[in-house]
């Protein structure tokens, strides 16, 4: 079969065929890339975003930037510099001549995200604190740590963590690499010599043990401690613990973190079947994953429907129907009751058989270490809109950050993977003095087998809920809404929308008074 081959940028294209607004794919040479026009502005930029390599050209673009559909990622299209979570490393950017009512690619320009190769421009640390620690490396912690430097920050910075592991990809501890489709090596999200080239401290396994916010020190367990000018909690959250009688440790698991990912992958191994504690959105992406590793996946769940909650119940019932399909025996309005060996004994009186059980009830966020230090805590950590705490050149992103959101007119705290990593970029600037509030809209993705949901907003409860499309052909946008007003939208197929949504929710904060 023959394939159309692609337009090279070089040659020229003509003007009308790029419509206000509109994207045109082909390349530059051997580099793929879009043509993007916005108003007499035309761009040429790379045509793949640079996290899980979606197709930029099936994104929108807001104003100078273009969005990643898969993820939400946000472009400069001037510069290609990744301005927004969850990509961190630039797209390539061409310049632009306009001849006539012709415009063609000429010469590659620098990558203007240029911490990512060693020269970002260092400014001055006059008026900026001497030393940076950032407790915690997941999401928050590195993007912060990232964001400094790309923007020149030339101090001490230290990163410490309680994980084995460098900074890796969460979100697919339950989704590919579960199902043996994502191999280790594709896990850190920066390469060792990374921390190495950037002078960015990485202290691994080894817990905090206390914060003396008075002397601006933070303590570890092992005895040793760092001094800080600026300090930017994103400890997380930790896996709710559960006690089922007769079970041995080594019968439960938790997901949080690459090791128990790595012990589930390697307890399914021998195992045939499993029991899937908890019906959320890591309990059932654990399951579609031990499915495609051919596993006998049984989920028990105390809710009539999973995730009604979060999703309502026609989505969640969706989502259900969904896993069924698959082979996932599902045993709602029932809990564990007891563990004899093999055979898990529920409180319905039913009796499942299981080499293990994997538990997936929810998280809480990690905010002792906070408390203990005496910062004001409510349900996380309370920040303001810079997301700085109740000490100042004390910050807090991620998981434990309550913070005030504009679109709902409260105080908040969403645990999501670009969430976080939006915030501690967030935080890192305003580390260095920039004043940036934090206004995005809560962005996350779950996967379940060849289907994913994007959700975009933040709706803890509403009063309507209005489907547009068809779920059982898994193309439709779900909106919840509060007083005429839409608080989030759920899509299934339809990413472009959900970006729209996306936009739609900012102009909206945009509009809110302050």
């Amino acid at each position: 079969m023959e394939t159309t081959p692609k337009r090279n940028f070089e040659d020229g294209v003509a003007l009308h065929e790029l419509p206000d607004g509109g994207m045109i794919s082909g390349s530059v040479g051997n580099d793929d890339a879009i043509l993007a026009r916005q108003g007499e502005a035309v761009f040429c930029v790379g045509a793949q975003c640079t996290h899980y390599h979606g197709a930029l050209a099936e994104g929108v673009i807001a104003g100078d930037t273009v969005r990643c559909p898969l993820h939400h990622a946000c472009f400069s299209l001037r510069t290609g510099e990744a301005l927004r979570a969850p990509a961190l490393d630039p797209i390539p950017c061409w310049r632009v001549e306009r001849v006539g009512d012709t415009v063609f690619a000429r010469e590659r320009l620098g990558d203007a995200a240029t911490a990512n190769t060693g020269d970002a421009p260092v400014i001055t640390l006059r008026g900026l604190p001497a030393a940076v620690v950032i407790v915690g490396a997941g999401a928050a912690g590195l993007a912060a740590a990232e964001m400094l430097r790309r923007e020149g920050y030339a101090g001490a910075l230290t990163m410490i963590s309680a994980d084995g592991f460098a900074p890796y990809d969460r979100p697919n501890l339950s989704k590919d690499f579960l199902a043996g489709t994502a191999p280790e090596e594709w896990m850190p999200l920066r390469a060792a010599h990374y921390y190495v080239e950037h002078q960015i401290e990485l202290i691994l396994n080894s817990p905090v043990d206390s914060l003396d916010l008075r002397r601006r020190c933070v303590h570890l367990a092992d005895g040793r401690q760092r001094d800080f000018g600026a300090l930017l909690l994103a400890t997380g959250a930790e896996p709710m613990r559960i006690q089922i009688p007769g079970a041995a440790d080594s019968q439960i698991f938790y997901l949080r973190t690459f090791a128990d990912s790595r012990a589930i992958v390697a307890k399914a191994a021998d195992a045939k079947r499993v029991v899937v504690l908890g019906a959320s959105f890591i309990g059932l992406e654990v399951a579609a994953s031990l499915r495609a590793r051919g596993l006998e996946v049984h989920v028990v769940a105390r809710g009539r429907v999973p995730m009604e909650r979060v999703l309502g119940e026609q989505l969640g019932r969706f989502v259900l129907e969904l896993h069924r399909s698959h082979g996932v025996v599902f045993h709602l309005g029932a809990n564990i009751a007891r563990l004899d060996g093999t055979q898990v004994r529920l409180t319905d009186g039913t009796t499942v058989e299981a080499d293990f059980v994997v538990a997936g009830v929810g998280v809480r966020p990690a905010i002792a270490l906070a408390e203990k230090a005496g910062l004001q805590v409510d349900r996380g950590v309370v920040v303001n809109e810079y997301l700085e705490t109740s000490t100042p050149g004390v910050f807090a992103a991620g998981d434990i950050a309550r913070w005030p959101d504009t679109n709902s007119g409260e105080r908040i705290r969403v645990e999501h993977w670009v969430l976080a990593q939006r915030q501690g970029q967030v935080a890192a600037k305003n580390i260095l003095g920039c004043a940036h509030k934090f206004d995005a809209v809560p962005f996350f993705w779950s996967q379940h087998y060849d289907t994913t949901i994007n959700y975009v907003g933040h709706a803890e409860a509403w009063d309507a809920i209005t489907i547009d499309g068809s779920l059982g052909d898994r193309d439709c946008s779900v909106a919840y809404q509060r007083g005429r007003r839409t608080f989030a939208v759920a899509t299934v197929g339809r990413d472009r929308a959900s970006l729209q949504a996306e936009l739609a929710m900012e102009s909206v904060r945009k509009a809110a008074p302050t």
